[in-house]
């Protein structure tokens, strides 16, 4: 089930709106396999009653410090001395003040005190706040102090009022507390170079050149790479998928504009890694105007898009490069002779033409080829753990050859 799977999690609920939000994503961390045992504050209940919580996390909810119903309620250090991590979602201006102040006057603010695993505040509030300089004050005085604190999104508020104060979505704040809890960053101090998705060669002002790349393999690298500690740059052509926040999002098109920016931020990088699918071939010249649909024996003139992969290797420095394979048939040969054509240091091969794998699909079965000749063939498995294995291989490699692979 993944990182949460058996995991305490302390859920503080206060007095917002977006309440209810807190709910869903309870909702979620059991569905993880998370054990949650939810905190409300007084003006939490407000909004949203004890007993709906209880029914979703399956355990008595915390309200008052000094019941003497609830056994738990006088054992607020012990709770947080065996929870993995405390969420509160949302956190008010008001949470932020106390917390970031010490205040702790309600069964919460106590633990929060008490506690010594990792905090993630999910802030929520109205119109203008988020950017008032005292909260703005207390959000600097938590992250120094070691917490995380999720930045709001922008969009119209509980008030009707349009602004930077909205709950986060659900997905942002399970990826916050995954790398929160990620017990490896064995990637904190590199600055990773990553490309993802297709390139698009326009043929006239509506139609264009490219491939079946949804940009799944790339974004999971860069989760992977954020969730070590890496700095990330993302590189991508247009997919469907939100970039991952944390990283440095570059959006692209063609394989120029690609080029270019890898080129960029190349100077900078430890490790690179082309997962993206760049078009081989663009128009000679694109049409100014719309090319009129049906016309029979249509001929394109096409020329070679740049050769990324082997720029990048001939002007690599200290990187460590990783290259990615797409191919039909013959996977091993054809990989190998792509990673000493272009002098990169691992090769990422899989076969595109089975199904469910590869392009479009959620998951990928690789081998990995490196320039010292070895071969490593991997199942098929989720792209995310993919991503992981890509890494352990570069690390490995690395490792074992100190003085001759890219540090």
């Amino acid at each position: 089930m993944g990182l949460l799977a058996g995991k305490e999690i302390i859920l503080g609920v206060t007095g917002s709106i977006a309440a209810y939000k807190a709910v869903y994503l309870l909702r979620e961390l059991t569905q993880l396999g998370a054990g949650v045992t939810v905190v409300l504050t007084e003006h939490a209940q407000r909004f949203v009653g004890p007993l709906t919580f209880r029914s979703l996390s399956g355990r008595p909810v915390l309200t008052d410090l000094f019941d003497p119903q609830t056994d738990a309620a006088v054992e607020h250090v012990e709770l947080a001395t065996r929870c993995h991590a405390l969420v509160v979602a949302p956190a008010t201006a008001n949470l932020l003040a106390k917390a970031a102040h010490g205040i702790a006057d309600d069964f919460l603010t106590t633990l929060l005190l008490a506690t010594r695993a990792p905090v993630l505040m999910v802030p929520a509030m109205d119109g203008g706040m988020w950017d008032h300089p005292a909260v703005r004050d207390n959000v600097a005085t938590l992250r120094a102090r070691g917490l995380t604190v999720l930045e709001p999104d922008a969009g119209e508020l509980a008030s009707g009022l349009v602004g930077k104060g909205r709950f986060p979505e659900t997905d942002v704040i399970l990826e916050a507390l995954h790398r929160l809890l990620s017990p490896v960053k064995d990637l904190a101090g590199e600055r990773v170079l990553i490309t993802a998705g297709p390139t698009r060669e326009p043929l006239d002002p509506v139609r264009y050149l490219s491939n079946r790349s949804s940009g799944k393999m790339g974004t999971a690298l860069a989760l992977a790479a954020l969730r070590r500690g890496a700095e990330v740059v993302l590189v991508s052509g247009p997919t469907r998928l939100a970039p991952p926040g944390g990283a440095v999002f570059v959006p692209v098109e063609t394989a120029e504009e690609m080029r270019e920016a890898v080129l960029q931020h190349l100077p900078f990088a430890t490790i690179v890694i082309k997962a993206a699918a760049v078009s081989d071939y663009r128009p000679r010249e694109m049409a100014a105007v719309k090319i009129k649909s049906k016309q029979e024996g249509l001929t394109l003139q096409l020329t070679a898009t740049p050769d990324i992969l082997k720029e990048v290797a001939a002007r690599k420095g200290k990187a460590f490069v990783v290259g990615f394979a797409a191919e039909t048939h013959d996977v091993p040969r054809h990989a190998r002779e792509k990673l000493e054509a272009k002098g990169i240091d691992l090769m990422v091969a899989n076969d595109v033409s089975q199904k469910g794998i590869g392009f479009e699909a959620d998951d990928n079965q690789v081998t990995l080829l490196d320039r010292w000749g070895d071969v490593i063939e991997l199942p098929k498995m989720p792209k995310l753990q993919v991503a992981s294995a890509v890494f352990d291989r570069i690390l490995s490699l690395r490792a074992a050859r100190p003085a001759k692979v890219p540090r």
